[in-house]
């Protein structure tokens, strides 16, 4: 690997505490958007009432508040993310609906700190390939589960399948100001450092679980303007966000048209994006 896994770990840290105001801006979007994974994520681990559920890397905590209502009332759910600002968010979102059988944890996943065999299932959506150790993370993730105990995980799929976030990074990259492997798979922690489903399976089967089964899902953006795209890419992306933001304002310009270009393949005669994209699911018992 090419980071310091140390350096990697603080700059991803900082990178989510100051990326969660924008991911609360954009949560009923991110809801919408990622529901499908969300709902298959949950029937492929059928909590039951009474379990004991834990979310990793949970941002705005959207799959385990699901959870805690199939568990409830008798079940928990343990919402935990690295950043307190994202967790900020979850908890907010809790007390609007009224869920009251979680809690929130600032934990990091490559060691988490809880019991052995203390939950029933975890759910990590789109979590376990921004790690440095992905393998430590889902053994860690085995550890904390109980005999017979489930994890419903999703995980980008390669780059080439969504061009929502490669054409971005492509104009940057052209233009000189984004390292040109931001829009590449890479062997380093990213959105798409585990975009195989080879890949994805060696890591379970290695971390010890087993019934493991790796499927994608089709899974375009919707957007109903580019406009719409870009602020919501400047409000997701901390990556994008500095990088173009900290460009002279005439540059910025060149770059939105730009890339609306690049998009133009992806726009309907009525301005609504409909953007490929494709993220990997998996299921494994413990």
């Amino acid at each position: 690997m090419s980071v310091d896994p140390a350096a990697h770990r603080q700059a991803s840290l900082e990178n989510w505490e100051a990326a969660a105001s924008g991911w609360r801006r954009r949560r009923e979007l991110l809801d919408a958007y990622a529901a499908p994974v969300a709902h298959w994520m949950l029937e492929a681990v059928s909590p039951q009432p009474g379990e004991r559920v834990l979310e990793l890397a949970a941002g705005m905590g959207e799959t385990g508040l699901l959870a805690a209502e199939l568990v409830a009332p008798a079940g928990s759910v343990i919402i935990s993310d690295q950043a307190e600002a994202m967790l900020e968010g979850a908890r907010a979102r809790a007390t609007e609906l009224g869920i009251d059988n979680v809690r929130f944890q600032v934990l990091n996943a490559e060691w988490i700190d809880l019991p052995l065999a203390s939950v029933d299932v975890v759910l990590c959506r789109w979590g376990f390939m921004l790690m440095v150790d992905p393998g430590a993370a889902l053994a860690e993730t085995r550890r904390v589960l109980a005999p017979g105990g489930r994890l419903a995980l999703a995980v980008w799929d390669s780059i080439e399948h969504n061009p929502w976030a490669s054409l971005p990074f492509l104009e940057l990259a052209e233009r000189g100001i984004a390292p040109a492997g931001a829009a590449q798979d890479e062997p380093r922690p990213g959105p798409f450092a585990l975009g195989d489903a080879g890949r994805v399976r060696e890591l379970l089967d290695g971390a010890g679980f087993t019934g493991v089964s790796v499927e994608a899902i089709e899974l375009p953006r919707r957007q109903a303007s580019f406009e719409e795209f870009w602020e919501t890419t400047l409000d997701l992306s901390r990556m994008f966000h500095d990088a173009v933001l900290e460009r002279p304002q005439g540059e910025i310009d060149a770059i939105k048209r730009a890339l609306e270009q690049r998009f133009a393949p992806y726009t309907g005669a009525d301005g609504k994006l409909e953007i490929p994209g494709r993220t990997l699911v998996a299921r494994a018992s413990a």
